[in-house]
């Protein structure tokens, strides 16, 4: 039991003590067992007061400490790192919140508050007394990542990854690299191919003999944990027989007699049963469709040398330290009769459009009509107040919008009308919207609960709407084809995905992240992290710039051979364990697994895997589990805190204080602030004054001058004879 514990109790620049009586209660905790300092300071997290409580941890041989702040997730690395630099065990540290909990929530009730704030002072010291000294668990990585989904989010994460040392394999579920991206032909911002980008690539990847890829390949089986997955791969047969002549295999795809449906045409064209996606398209293998040729014995006989049809799927085993997933998206497709697809002719969505653009050079030419007029429809299947699609697919508006500017290029003479419910072309993209209005391409806003109703008038689509932009007036507009502007969804196989690697999915089924600003790239499995449109609608850049985020996180992980974790994990009390297995079964990231031990079957926790959620502890029938650093005895002594009686003297407040109640009554400020008042003193002074005075950054001197304003220690005293700077002198000087 600590009793040598230090407690430091924060203004917060006022933050806490404009409501809560922090000096009160700094005199109070004087008195509680164990306690040998407690303070009230102006900003605990200042370097001052950081620089303080070394001294006093290494002075007073403090065996815990107590900062009573803001919130954890601010300063906890903070105040851990502070006890480390002492020589104190940082598990020996606890943060209790005062201003979240306490003067924020209740800053009408100040009385209120103080009591709140010393019963989670109190409950926070009794817990450290009962706190034990943890050191990080080292885990030894094997340097090898495993990168899932071969777009060029997962491309360029690959080369990253590999250039840094690393090894990598990398695994595709098509036959072919690039995603989506290949199906693309200009790309926005940029106006380069899809196809070309996707070539360099390649050719980059290529050079680096720590790439492996896999192609026609998928997740079969994982198992292990951060350092060490063990990863089966199941890689499909091409039955290309890899050592036949190229010329040979090139006539066999000429002379293939069998045609079949075109996955990445989008069924807008057809294929041969021996094929690849595109003629440039890589690796520069193709794929034999087994099943379209069982019955063409005599070309199977022709080409028996190139054709392999005795090949097997293989199951490689891999062992990666690391893993990133970069699946991608799909696209959201329709239902039949929404807005008339499938059941009016002429109705596509916006890739299938793109698709149909490609593959029509120089006339746009479907269902042996041209096209001339052209409407798009925004936000099918995205903002759906009643669906299951509530987000903004944030992409496809300008997507749409760089569409409608290629099709004036390419084709010229066509007319475009834009149905939208909000244009968000974000960012530099806003010069494509400008570009498309000054171009003539016409824009009408609806709303969601008044959409537009496409009808077939003769050989040509009419669009009912009411335009919003005009007084709701009702319109109608003829069109040869209409386009659905589809936003991303999850892929299928998420689902998959989410059950092999346990990657909590979000309720838009896409992969979830622990936090999107302060871990955007990480999951809650230790070693597994995401990048890319596989975690929520990215463009292009936004989906390699996590990518890379990912990757720089991993090779961070991986580069030193072993990674420390934190020791805030499950513990099994083997003597009381019976193995009856709740633990296992509540577990969602499969950690504890039976064991025996000493000829008694009982839990174990991998150490590695461990997230320490602690849903494991409650379920326990005898209570043989716990969690580290939240033990009943460390819990119960917090509850036991925090009953006491509080006794908290009305705080008195000055005349002069209440004629001003701005005025703060601190008694410590940050030496920076001392510095700024002693160059002040009975003197009035502009900032760059006080600035060339110090010999201190003028935006340094300006931000604290601002807070120090803010919170009535100086005051505003009239303009410089030019009227350029303010003078400030000291509050009621």
């Amino acid at each position: 039991m600590k009793e040598r514990i230090g407690v430091y109790i924060c203004h917060c620049g006022g933050n806490i003590s404009d409501y809560v009586d922090v000096e009160e209660l700094g005199k109070m905790f004087h008195e509680q067992d164990g306690v040998i300092i407690s303070k009230d300071v102006m900003f605990a997290c200042a370097d001052s007061n950081q620089k303080a409580m070394v001294k006093d941890i290494e002075e007073h041989h403090l065996d815990a400490i107590v900062v009573a702040s803001c919130s954890p997730k601010l300063h906890l690395h903070t105040f851990k790192n502070v006890a480390s630099r002492a020589g104190l065990n940082p598990t020996n540290y606890v943060q209790v919140n005062i201003r979240e909990q306490c003067s924020w929530p209740h800053s009408d009730k100040p009385r209120e508050a103080t009591v709140k704030a010393a019963g989670l002072i109190r409950a926070g010291i009794h817990r450290v007394s009962h706190s034990e000294s943890l050191d990080n668990i080292e885990i030894s990585v094997t340097k090898a990542v495993l990168v899932v989904g071969a777009g060029v989010a997962g491309m360029k994460a690959a080369i990253d990854l590999a250039r840094l040392g690393n090894e990598v394999f990398l695994v595709e579920k098509d036959y072919f690299v690039g995603g989506r991206i290949a199906q693309n032909e200009k790309l926005f911002m940029s106006g380069q191919i899809g196809k070309d980008v996707v070539a360099a690539l390649y050719r980059e990847m290529k050079t680096l003999k720590n790439i492996t890829l896999f192609t026609g390949a998928a997740i079969d089986k994982v198992s292990g944990s951060l350092g060490n997955f063990h990863v089966d791969v199941k890689v499909k047969p091409r039955f290309i027989n890899g050592k036949a002549d190229k010329q040979a295999v090139k006539l066999a795809m000429e002379e293939c007699p069998v045609y079949v449906y075109d996955e990445f045409n989008l069924g807008l064209a057809r294929r041969k049963a021996i094929y690849k996606n595109y003629p440039e398209a890589l690796p520069d293998v193709p794929v034999i469709d087994a099943e379209a040729l069982k019955d063409e014995s005599d070309f199977k006989a022709k080409y028996a040398s190139v054709l392999n049809f005795n090949e097997q799927e293989e199951i490689l085993s891999l062992i990666v330290g690391s893993v990133l997933i970069t699946t991608g998206y799909d696209s959201y497709q329709p239902n039949e009769g929404e807005y008339g697809y499938k059941t009016l002719p002429n109705v596509l969505t916006l890739p299938e459009f793109k698709r149909l653009m490609e593959l029509s050079p120089e006339k746009l030419i479907y269902n042996n009509q041209q096209i001339k007029k052209i409407a798009f429809i925004y936000c099918v299947g995205n903002r759906q107040t009643k669906g299951a699609n509530k987000y903004c697919s944030r992409q496809c508006c300008t997507s749409t919008i760089y569409t409608s500017l290629q099709l004036k290029e390419k084709y010229k003479e066509i007319t475009t009308f834009h149905l939208y419910r909000d244009i968000r072309t974000y960012g530099k993209q806003e010069i494509l919207y400008d570009q498309s209005s000054k171009q003539g391409d016409f824009y009408f806003k609806f709303e969601e609960k008044e959409a537009p109703v496409v009808e077939q008038k003769g050989k040509t689509l009419v669009l009912k709407f009411k335009d919003y932009l005009t007084a709701k007036m009702p319109l109608e507009v003829e069109a040869d084809m209409v386009v659905l502007v589809t936003g991303m969804v999850a892929r299928e196989d998420s689902v998959r995905i989410s059950e092999h690697f346990k990657i909590p999915i979000g309720n838009d089924k896409f992969f979830n992240e622990i936090h999107p600003k302060l871990k955007p790239v990480e999951t809650v499995i230790k070693g597994v992290y995401i990048g890319g449109s596989c975690q929520g609608p990215k463009n292009i850049s936004e989906s390699v710039q996590s990518s890379l985020s990912a990757a720089a996180k991993i090779n961070a992980l991986l580069k030193s051979g072993t990674v420390s974790v934190d020791p805030v994990i499950a513990r099994v009390n083997a003597d009381a364990c019976t193995w009856c297995g709740k633990c296992a079964e509540v577990c969602d990231y499969t950690a504890i697994k039976e064991i025996e031990l000493d000829g008694k079957r009982i839990a174990m926790v991998n150490k590695a895997i461990c997230t320490g959620c602690g849903i494991c502890a409650p379920v326990c029938p005898v209570n043989a589990i716990e969690i580290a650093q939240y033990t009943d005895l460390e819990i119960e002594s917090m509850i036991d805190g925090f009953m006491e009686d509080v006794v908290i003297k009305e705080r008195e407040v000055s005349t002069e204080a209440s004629e001003d109640k701005n005025v703060v009554t601190m008694k410590e400020y940050p030496q920076f602030w001392k510095n700024i008042l002693q160059t002040m003193n009975g003197t009035k002074k502009s900032i760059p004054e006080v600035a060339e005075e110090l010999g201190a950054d003028k935006d340094v001197v300006t931000y604290n001058m601002m807070t120090m304003n803010k919170y009535s220690v100086v005051m505003a005293a009239g303009m410089d004879d030019k009227e350029e700077y303010y003078y400030y002198k000291i509050k009621n000087q």
